[in-house]
């Protein structure tokens, strides 16, 4: 029986209406404003040369899909999404120095992300929006260390096989014996960066070309794809010219994984484009 009574106090009507017709930035902003421990932690991690600075990228695409959406922005904001960015928010204050911090900040983003698309045309697919979320994540250190070792183990069999075929070549762990040369295939060697740049490239792509998002999901097995042939592609060649005794500069290293990384991100590009190309020509 109180709302009644409120309804009859022209100061909560005009409340009430100040906030149903408040721009939608506003509420961004103030979603962005309390999750602050997040960026302050995630800022910290970047710049303290604990990760690699990557999540910036995904940011900015996050930015520029609202800049170019900013007029079509919806003054009716979707419950749903608005209602998860309102919880995430609470639950990122209230688990903060409670579980870790990477955590916590991946909760925070999913806020960000829950926020945007309550806002953005319905036509935005929501599952690139929320890659983009867990991209900005500062994990590659991360992923490095958990999932850094198995990869190189998966990298060296697929060359072993691959090199068995000119050379006599044995894999123990993560290392190579080439015709007696022992070779280790190292961090850098895993490809946590490719595939990162991979799921990257998968979501721009996605937003770009309009894609829906069970289009986008079934695609998805397609990048790991990629990305797990073009390491091992790349591994296979550098362990090549090493047991081959073509000892290769450290800008030969370089060119051969930009290559190899710049045919990856195309062919997931490629991939995501001719699909929506498909699907609209058969429609």
């Amino acid at each position: 029986m109180a709302l009644p009574r409120l309804l009859h106090m022209p100061r909560f009507v005009r409340f009430g209406i100040a906030i149903d017709t408040a721009p939608e930035w506003r509420w961004l902003a103030l979603l962005a404003l309390a999750l602050w421990p997040t960026w302050w932690w995630m800022g910290q991690r970047m710049v303290d040369g604990s990760d690699d600075p990557l999540g910036l990228l995904a940011l900015a695409a996050l930015a520029g899909l609202l800049w170019q959406h900013r007029h079509q922005l919806s003054p009716t904001p979707r419950l749903g999404f608005q209602m998860a960015a309102l919880a995430g928010a609470v639950l990122t204050t209230a688990l903060h120095q409670q579980l870790p911090d990477l955590v916590v900040a991946l909760i925070g983003l999913l806020s960000v992300a829950a926020g945007l698309i309550a806002f953005l045309p319905a036509r935005v697919a929501t599952a690139p929006v929320l890659g983009l979320s867990v991209l900005s994540l500062p994990l590659l250190a991360s992923l490095q260390f958990y999932a850094g070792f198995p990869l190189r183990v998966v990298t060296a069999e697929a060359s072993r096989c691959l090199l068995s075929i000119a050379h006599t070549v044995e894999r123990t762990g993560s290392s190579l014996v080439v015709n007696g040369q022992l070779i280790i295939v190292d961090a850098p060697c895993s490809g946590v960066q490719m595939a990162w740049l991979g799921y990257f490239t998968a979501c721009v792509v996605a937003l770009a070309t309009h894609q829906a998002n069970k289009t986008f999901l079934l695609r998805l097995p397609i990048v790991g794809a990629l990305v797990l042939l073009g390491n091992v592609a790349r591994n296979t060649v550098l362990v090549a010219a090493q047991a081959s005794g073509t000892h290769l500069p450290a800008w030969g290293h370089d060119a051969v994984g930009l290559l190899v990384l710049a045919a990856v991100c195309s062919g997931i590009a490629w991939a995501m484009g001719r699909t929506i190309t498909a699907e609209r020509a058969a429609s």
